[in-house]
């Protein structure tokens, strides 16, 4: 099942946003909730587990409580091929018995194989510029890929263009709107590493 409800949890929200800037950690908030009378065991699974830190990564949730889940992205020093990303994250949950706390939960807890009903939830990622805030509005997003395949220019220089975005909202973030003042020292950091 992608994103949003099966019948064991409910995960808010269906897919993880995160800001994307170089050298810079992001994270995200999973809000899972359980749906039933029963005990519920989660694990949480990546297909990048270098790339992202995530706690808790596994835990038991009473009937009818949730658990906020943080998945923090580590600062990467380059952008992704057209800042899409292919990240996927998998949350498993079960059904264990009452009062189980997550120390005692064995390690086939989370095995088909084992005959256990396991359920699976899984999340796409998305990356956003520093300034999005609503990650529909395709606007806000870096660039769309559409656009991207569809511009000759974007498809000879598209890490270059990312790369001046994201030093263009660097320097802008340096100004002082109200008085326009700026901290030189940092202003040339920043261009220097745009040289």
């Amino acid at each position: 099942m992608a994103g949003g409800t099966n019948q064991l949890i409910s995960v808010q929200p269906d897919e993880l946003h995160f800001q994307f800037e170089l050298d810079r950690q992001s994270f995200c908030d999973l809000k899972v909730s359980n749906t039933t009378e029963n005990y519920v065991a989660f694990k949480v699974k990546t297909t990048s587990p270098r790339k992202y830190f995530v706690r808790p990564n596994t835990g038991v949730i009473q009937p009818w409580d949730s658990s906020v889940i943080r998945v923090t992205l580590q600062a990467q020093r380059e952008y992704p091929p057209d800042m899409q990303c292919r990240d996927k994250f998998l949350l498993q949950s079960t059904v264990v018995p009452p009062n189980t706390d997550v120390d005692e939960l064995p390690a086939d807890t989370f095995n088909k194989d084992s005959g256990r009903v396991v359920e699976e939830c899984k999340l796409k990622v998305v990356y956003l510029t520093p300034n999005s805030s609503n990650p529909e509005d395709g606007s806000r997003r870096f660039i769309d890929s559409n656009i991207v395949s569809s511009c000759p220019i974007c498809i000879c220089f598209p890490f270059m263009l990312f790369h001046a975005i994201n030093v263009i909202y660097r320097l802008y973030s340096l100004i002082d709107v109200t008085t326009g003042v700026y901290d030189k020292l940092n202003v040339l950091k920043v261009v220097t590493k745009l040289l």
